[in-house]
């Protein structure tokens, strides 16, 4: 799916699109092409059929090209896999996402806000019934990625105003069906082609048909809260876990081109301070491939970890950040003073690959969850 011809394509457009700070377009526009987006749709839905094991290993061959594209098509791969995940597991309320994505929707995932490190457990938003089972979002979402080009936002919001409540809503709002605002604010250091803007709910409608859940605010098990945190968890794993192959990649290259004259033209590959620091930055990579490829297997074989998937989940995202974030380091000290340069490709990864620190969980909430889980609460 992913054929060399097409990663090199996109690797080409990805600097232009850090440069300029647009949207891609014609990075999605491939994808549609070799029904990338219909990757969990089942075959019977015209879909390719794949699990989170063969996702994962897309995404970030993906993410060696353009991280920032692979960053934002998680985001629609997220509900997709979210509805896969629940059908595996006898639940179809999300089958709608399936059958919408075999038909061309593009879901994006409207949850953060602002200040709340509850995430989804909580919510700022207003989740204001209908009457008629609709819901209407009152609130602002941040970091929206494929702003865009997004047909269906999947967002949250509370209900406080039912004689049940509170609640936090879980629904889709269509695009045609306007009641919102997307600000031209995507102005950062890093991932700029996946156009995070934020995202101000004025009233938009989910209709009744599209609201998946209302359920009681707080640690809930709810599976539709496993889904969607052993989804995103996984994916952004596996988009930062190709940043770190790309620059490994980059160091190794930039270190056999390299010469030095203090060392009558030697080549860098043969330093003993560079060859520790790819050894080191390889040794971490491989690492963390392999907690990656069983936590996605375990998904998708059912298996039950009852209360240990969730420091499971934290673990392999803080792992699969940090440590891209240690490779790229060391690719930019092998690679010396031209990855400072905003057009190279190490600088533009030393850039995206930040972006790790701030998805959730962030590092302090998953160490407070993996002691939780070894010491009590």
């Amino acid at each position: 799916m992913l054929s060399d011809e097409l990663v090199e394509r996109i690797r080409a457009r990805a600097a232009v699109h850090d440069r300029e700070n647009t949207f891609f377009d014609d990075d999605l526009a491939d994808l549609r092409t070799v029904g990338y987006l219909r990757a969990f749709v089942p075959t019977s839905l015209g879909g390719l059929g794949l699990g989170l094991r063969e996702v994962t290993r897309l995404q970030s061959r993906l993410a060696t090209a353009a991280p920032a594209t692979a960053l934002a098509i998680n985001m629609h791969l997220v509900w997709t896999g979210v509805a896969k995940l629940l059908r595996d597991r006898g639940d179809d309320s999300l089958g709608f996402v399936l059958e919408g994505a075999a038909a061309g929707e593009l879901y994006a995932f409207g949850v953060s806000e602002a200040g709340n490190d509850l995430v989804l457990f909580g919510s700022d938003t207003e989740a204001r019934p209908g009457g008629d089972g609709s819901y209407r979002f009152f609130g602002t979402k941040i970091f929206t990625s494929l702003s865009p080009a997004w047909t269906q936002l999947g967002t949250t919001g509370l209900d406080t105003a039912s004689a049940d409540g509170p609640k936090v809503v879980y629904g889709f709002i269509p695009r045609d069906g306007g009641g919102f605002e997307i600000r031209d604010d995507w102005d950062t250091v890093g991932m700029r082609a996946s156009q995070s803007r934020t995202t101000v709910l004025q009233g938009a409608v989910a209709p009744a048909d599209r609201i998946v859940r209302r359920i009681a605010p707080g640690p809930n098990p709810d599976p539709i809260v496993f889904g969607i945190f052993a989804c995103f968890e996984t994916l952004i794993a596996a988009v930062y876990t190709g940043i770190a192959e790309r620059a490994l990649q980059l160091a190794v290259e930039t270190a056999k081109r390299r010469t030095s004259k203090k060392n009558d033209g030697a080549s860098y590959a043969a330093d003993p301070d560079i060859r520790w620091r790819i050894a080191d930055a390889a040794i971490a990579y491989d690492g963390v491939l392999p907690q990656l490829a069983s936590v996605a297997a375990d998904i998708d074989d059912l298996v039950d970890h009852g209360g240990a998937w969730f420091p499971k989940l934290v673990g392999l995202k803080v792992r699969a950040t940090e440590t891209a974030r240690e490779v790229v380091d060391q690719a930019i000290r092998v690679s010396g003073g031209g990855s400072y340069f905003s057009s190279s490709e190490l600088g533009r990864l030393y850039r995206d690959v930040l972006a790790g620190l701030f998805h959730p969980s962030d590092a302090e909430s998953a160490h407070a969850t993996v002691a939780n889980a070894l010491l009590g609460p």
